[in-house]
């Protein structure tokens, strides 16, 4: 007996059949190799784009207690915009381009079909001759009772899901975080570039200063020496700052996931949103934290996962009772083997002995459960300890803000004054230069500060699980008296 093809070999009077056949077991092989994620609870079960956050349906999110190949380029709806891209534009860039953001209880049933021809020799007992037959079969099996191990399977199954769900929602939380992170980095070493050329410029203006006195007689030439070794320190720090200022615009590029040397350049916030404190208490952000942080819903739904699989392994040592039925049609050119068939059975399996597999098994999945468990209860903690800190760096920020714009402006004061001093002839260089040091120090920490409270406040939105694929966030930040913008 051999197995032939099914065109080549069959009668004629078998291929409609067999092309039937054959047409029904593709088509269903190809509704079952449908694209798209299953759906639960009639909700997707995966996120509809690399770069969009999954919507988890309700039962996923359980009440628990609480203890390239080539360079990618800008868009070409950006490309107007490269020279002045937006925060927004450069988070979506980052979720597009980020290589982060791309990484059973119903019985089951199968169909076969099977084909054959056989040649045999006449005896005393059988007609000789070449038999051809082709074989459609269905079964269907049914287990009705394991005492939790198909349920257990299928809740892992389930939990496990929602676990992937929860961290793509968590990549993509991180990346925005990264790319507001590197755009405030970046915009930071602009300012502060800005704020030391400025300083280089009064550098310059006490110099010339220097240089009149002296060439009138009112100074000595060490009142020149130490103005013009003033400049140069202010144009050492501003030449370093540039370099800074280049790595920081690369890894902005590379936070987008563009090449660092495409041309493109960024335009500061609109938001003139004054420097404040988030209004709402950190007891209250740690339990916002605790429903919303995708990356602790993952761990908990790998935890519950892991319950549901020990569940499972359980019940390896239980009986277990299952439906069976099989039928099928024989169609031959030998009308003696025509014909149908069917079987239903009723089985009961007991394990009686299987060398501990089942016990050793049931000992690691149960090990595996109590371990996960206290993995999501660590996350958890970690969760409160970073809300917690992020929320008082925060806090520290804002008040770094007021206390650099009060630095900022006693220290201008100061430099006028000493100008004015030395200029009258009643100063000394050394006092000028220490008054325009001072003056650096302070445009140089104030351009900063309003840069590091938005990093802050970024960051504590990220913790909190708040924080949105736009960058933004649903932190309403106290109001402030002082309105300090932009620098």
């Amino acid at each position: 007996m051999r197995i032939i093809e099914l065109e080549a070999r069959c009668a004629p009077r078998y291929r409609s059949i067999a092309s039937g056949v054959a047409l029904v077991a593709l088509s269903a092989l190809a509704a079952a190799c449908a694209p798209g994620p299953p759906s639960v609870a009639g909700m997707p079960g995966a996120a509809p784009s690399p770069h969009q956050p999954w919507t988890p349906p309700p039962e996923a999110r359980p009440v628990v207690a609480q203890v390239p190949a080539e360079a990618p380029a800008v868009p070409a709806e950006l490309s107007e915009e490269a020279q002045h891209l937006t925060l927004t534009d450069v988070v979506t860039l980052a979720l597009r381009n980020n290589p982060a953001t791309r990484a059973a209880l119903f019985p089951t049933i199968s169909a076969n079909v099977s084909a054959l021809t056989n040649k045999q020799v006449a005896s005393t007992v059988r007609f000789g001759g070449q038999r051809n037959q082709i074989s459609p079969q269905v079964t269907l099996s049914y287990l009705l009772f394991d005492v939790g191990g198909r349920s257990g399977a299928r809740d892992a199954a389930k939990e496990g899901l929602f676990a992937a769900g929860f961290n793509h929602d968590a990549v993509i939380q991180n990346t925005v975080l990264q790319a507001e992170q590197a755009y405030f980095g970046y915009m930071a070493n602009r300012a502060l570039l800005a704020a030391q050329q400025a300083s280089v410029a009064e550098a310059q203006a006490n110099l010339e200063a220097a240089q009149h006195r002296h060439d009138v007689g009112l100074a000595t030439i060490a009142d020149v020496l130490q103005a013009r070794t003033a400049l140069s320190q202010a144009r050492l720090a501003a030449e370093t700052t540039q370099g800074s200022l280049q790595a920081a615009r690369a890894t902005l590029a590379v936070s987008m996931g563009l090449p660092a040397n495409i041309p493109f350049d960024v335009a500061p916030p609109s938001d003139s949103t004054s420097v404040g404190p988030v209004s709402e208490s950190v007891d209250s952000l740690i339990a916002q934290a605790v429903r919303n942080r995708p990356d602790l819903a993952a761990v908990q739904a790998r935890a519950r996962g892991a319950q549901a699989s020990e569940r499972a392994a359980r019940s390896q040592s239980f009986p277990a009772l299952s439906l069976n039925g099989n039928g099928g049609q024989v169609y031959s050119d030998v009308d003696q083997f025509t014909g149908g068939s069917y079987s239903l059975s009723l089985s009961l399996s007991i394990p009686i002995f299987s060398g501990g597999a089942h016990a050793y098994a049931y000992a690691a999945a149960k090990a595996n459960a109590e371990a996960a468990q206290a993995q999501a209860q660590g996350v958890h903690q970690q969760v409160i300890q970073q809300v917690f800190t992020s929320y008082y760096t925060l806090q520290t920020a804002t008040q770094r803000v007021h206390t650099t714009g009060d630095l900022f402006a006693s220290a201008e004061a100061s430099e006028q004054v000493a100008r004015g001093r030395y200029q009258q002839g009643v100063g000394t260089i050394l006092d000028l230069l220490t008054a325009q040091q001072a003056l650096a120090d302070a445009r140089a920490q104030q351009s900063q500060a309003r840069w590091s409270w938005l990093v802050s406040l970024a960051q504590l939105a990220h913790d909190v699980g708040v924080l949105g694929v736009d960058g933004a966030s649903d932190l309403a930040v106290s109001p402030d008296s002082t309105g300090i913008p932009p620098r």
